[in-house]
């Protein structure tokens, strides 16, 4: 009867060990997605995954123009969302002012693009649209100057209109100059706080596409330094030649 009893009991172990072996992966199915958002397994690292070495590439500068303001002369594009025909380009004139369809002369001198599409938007909405989407788009502009210096063909202060890079301001400026070094090329730039700070940027690699052409903005000054050996190569080639021409260069002891 004892035997029994054990046999008995040690069936209904069998059981329940049997039950719970094929509930535990179920309970690990559902844990799972928590298990994996507290602590994810890390992937081992191969060679198409591997993070890619860092270069010495300058950084571009993110540049926004959220805070230009539209001036005379400037060249703007409004669209209204739903209303192809009230999509206009309009330059601005010199009084500020550009003429919108229905709600005629707008004064949009002096604001930003975002202040010139809620004014749109509100004279359209007084009469004319229920709740009009109004995008105003800034694509050119004429009271904002870049400063070229250096070894640049013709140095000077020039207009920008447009996203200009550096590459085209350095165009604008004839391009570089003889005795150029272009791997150094400086960029000033005045902060909001007023302090300048400068950024040297490699434009022959630039040009060969290895890094990106960074934006420059309003009262950037451009400076391109002169190769200081190719300076001292050309004085060494003219001191030589006026050496071989005058006949007093060389005084014997």
């Amino acid at each position: 009867m004892a035997r029994g009893a054990t046999f008995v009991v040690l069936a209904a172990l069998a059981g329940a060990a049997g039950a719970l072996a094929q509930e535990t992966p179920r309970f690990a199915l559902r844990m799972s997605p928590q298990l994996s958002e507290v602590s994810p397994a890390r992937e081992p690292v191969t060679a198409s995954s591997a993070p890619s070495p860092t270069t010495d590439a300058a950084p571009t500068p993110r540049v926004s123009l959220g805070d230009y303001r539209i001036g005379p002369e400037d060249l703007i594009e409004v669209q209204v969302f739903g209303v192809d025909q009230l999509a206009r380009t309009l330059r601005v004139n010199s009084f500020g002012m550009v003429s919108m369809p229905l709600i005629g002369a707008v004064p949009v001198g002096g604001m930003t693009a975002q202040e010139s599409e809620r004014m749109i938007a509100r004279r359209l909405a007084e009469k004319y649209l229920q709740d009009p989407q109004v995008s105003v788009f800034i694509k050119e502009y004429t009271n904002q100057r870049v400063t070229l210096e250096g070894a640049v063909a013709k140095p000077g202060i020039y207009p920008i209109r447009g996203e200009t890079t550096l590459l085209r301001a350095i165009a604008m400026a004839g391009g570089q100059g003889s005795l150029s070094d272009m791997s150094s090329v400086m960029v000033f730039r005045a902060e909001p706080g007023g302090q300048r700070v400068s950024q040297v940027y490699d434009v022959e690699r630039i040009r060969r596409g290895e890094i990106a052409d960074p934006l420059v903005v309003n009262d950037d000054v451009i400076v391109v330094n002169r190769s200081a050996g190719r300076v001292v190569l050309k004085d060494s080639i003219f001191r030589d030649a006026l050496d071989a021409i005058n006949p007093f260069s060389y005084i014997p002891k």
